[in-house]
């Protein structure tokens, strides 16, 4: 099947043949004559198969299909894409404004991380299609800096995700400002329960577009377990890395801490690293990301939340240098390579902390990954396991030194140091615990 046969204007045509691109994929065949028609969609796809340019291209169709003539004033927002992460922002947009070269349509992109003002200006200018994470468009919204009433397509991109992170209030302050009667396209890699009740409340009467098994590893992907002692893996990371002479690697580690500490020893065993996590300026992790695709960086340390939109079609490798707390994140991360139909390799060393969460990864993806022990790297059989903290929760959940002092910790991160209130139950102090929500995402890097 060709593009031509999915209905598209020859504008679209046109992009998608300088992008090089000749047949649809998957997702897309199934995906754009309904978007088309103007139904609500809920989408299953797993990253990497073309799902972005699957709403993109009838998103902006139907834009330019329904142009209204603008007057005078700012023009309508009539587009919402919203994304967990800056980097996945990003990349939505890019693909926006590469699909929609050849139409008479504007676009920007807003997130945390910089300046709130020049994106004040671009929205007073007005734009069509609007790409944001929730964050960051709440603090418009509160500024006034932008209008919801006349949107026509709202898209939820990596919905999962954004429940992970916490955005379900976010979300639903987004949706009592955009009109009842639109388009909602909400796209998932996986269908938790969640996942269905959100879409129970958003959409009507969707389409189930679904290409992928739930939660299945991509079968591009060659996976393998390299058992190790924890204080050896950066050590094993160094050997494979150069016995193996690899030149780009994405590695994941659970914290933000340990990315920047492995990132450390990495560049002292002479491997150039750089690490991306929400600590990170956007300044900071938009250069690490560029140097990475460049080849200026060999190893690209990241936290789950800051590879979120990541997108290399021909990265080759992904090590798993912490398992990840929930089994889902793994199937994320590994869905990083063997993109586009391009073979790829994962990589997971695994101590015996770990070998809990390997089962439950096993267990989702319904598959033994292949055991293998790298000569004079066996792990010795006397350590005994340690517990290691599943989830926020948890890490949050002791009350005994107080959750002030974790809350505390998090708004020192953003600068924004408050006292304490004194009383328990005075309004002032509900309304002070509801302006430092936005902040604590910004740790993380979300808003």
């Amino acid at each position: 099947m060709s593009f031509e046969s999915l209905g598209l204007r020859a504008e679209l045509l046109r992009a998608v043949a300088d992008k090089g691109y000749s047949e649809p994929t998957p997702i897309q065949i199934q995906a754009i004559p309904l978007i088309l028609e103007g139904k609500d969609v809920l989408g299953g796809a797993q990253t990497g198969t073309g799902k972005t340019a699957g709403f993109t291209l009838p998103l902006l169709q139907r834009l330019i299909s329904t142009a209204k003539a603008v007057k005078k004033g700012r023009r309508p927002i009539r587009a919402l894409v919203l994304t967990p992460t800056r980097e996945l922002a990003a990349q939505v947009h890019e693909s926006v404004r590469t699909y929609g070269r050849h139409l008479s349509l504007k676009s920007t992109v807003i997130f945390g991380g910089v300046s709130i003002n020049p994106q004040k200006q671009i929205l007073i200018r007005g734009v069509d299609i609007l790409v944001a994470t929730p964050g960051r468009l709440l603090d418009h919204v509160n500024q006034r800096s932008v209008d919801l009433s006349n949107i026509d397509i709202l898209v939820l991109d990596e919905a999962d995700r954004m429940l992970d992170m916490g955005f379900i209030r976010d979300i639903r302050k987004v949706l009592a400002l955009v009109p009842k009667d639109r388009q909602t396209l909400l796209f998932s890699a996986t269908f938790s329960d969640s996942i269905k009740k959100l879409a129970n409340d958003l959409l009507r009467s969707p389409t189930l577009v679904e290409v992928a098994r739930q939660n299945t590893a991509t079968e591009t992907v060659e996976q393998v377990v390299h058992p190790v002692d924890k204080k050896r893996k950066r050590e094993l990371l160094s050997f494979l890395i150069g016995s193996n002479d690899w030149k780009q690697i994405l590695v994941f580690s659970r914290t933000k801490h340990g990315a920047d500490r492995l990132a450390k020893q990495l560049n002292a065993d002479g491997i150039t690293s750089s690490a991306i996590h929400g600590n990170k300026s956007q300044g900071a992790r938009t250069r690490a990301l560029a140097d990475f695709k460049a080849g200026e960086v060999r190893v690209l340390v990241a936290t789950d939340i800051a590879a979120r939109g990541i997108d290399i079609d021909q990265l080759p490798h992904v090590v798993n240098f912490d398992l990840p707390n929930t089994a889902e994140d793994y199937v994320h991360r590994i869905g990083r390579t063997g993109r586009a139909g391009n073979e790829g390799e994962a990589m997971s060393l695994v101590c015996v902390d770990e070998l809990g969460l390997l089962k439950d990864i096993e267990r989702l993806i319904k598959r033994e990954i292949p055991n293998v022990v790298i000569d004079g790297f066996k792990p010795d059989p006397s350590i005994k396991a340690e517990p290691i903290f599943k989830g926020r929760g948890k890490q949050q959940g002791s009350r005994k030194s107080g959750g002030k002092k974790k809350t505390s910790a998090r708004n020192s991160n953003n600068g924004n140091k408050r006292p304490a209130s004194k009383g328990n139950s005075s309004k002032q102090g509900q309304s002070k615990k509801q302006t430092q929500r936005s902040p604590r995402r910004s740790p993380q890097g979300n808003c």
